[in-house]
């Protein structure tokens, strides 16, 4: 893998879509992410903008992906807690069970071929779609190059 395209991909990316006022996410994480890999390769952080994610936390919501029961349980991302309320082939959206955000705060997950990307965003509806449309541009991104 080539992780000079990775890197230079999130830079652009993240600069244009994460963190400041404005921005349909307010955080991200890219993990590094194989499923038919064998098991002794970790799944590891490869960048995260806008939150510090713990190890130990994105090791266990990658045992909650790999797991596969989506909305039987529910997954942690810093201090927050996601329910997942809609799943697609390639991706699944979560809203945050306890948010101090009046308008709620919520994530995209997408996977591409190497990575997991995590999204995570405040508002409702239309929050929610700005956040999928910057999610999807990374992952076209990392997609096309089959990463």
């Amino acid at each position: 893998m080539d992780w000079s395209v990775v890197r230079r991909l999130w830079e652009k990316w993240a600069s244009n879509y994460v963190g400041s006022s404005g921005q349909p996410l307010k955080a991200a994480v890219l993990i590094n992410y194989d499923p038919t890999g064998p098991s002794r390769l970790v799944s590891t952080i490869a960048e995260q903008e806008g939150i510090k994610a713990d190890p130990i936390e994105i090791s266990q919501f990658v045992s909650f992906v790999k797991r596969n029961k989506l909305q039987l349980e529910s997954f942690f991302i810093g201090p927050n807690q996601y329910l997942v309320t809609s799943i697609h082939e390639s991706w699944f959206c979560a809203r945050c069970l306890n948010t101090s955000t009046q308008a709620g705060e919520g994530a995209i997950v997408m996977q591409t071929s190497a990575f997991l990307l995590v999204g995570l965003y405040e508002g409702s509806i239309g929050s929610a779609s700005r956040a999928m449309v910057a999610v999807d541009q990374l992952s076209g991104q990392l997609s096309r190059r089959n990463l």
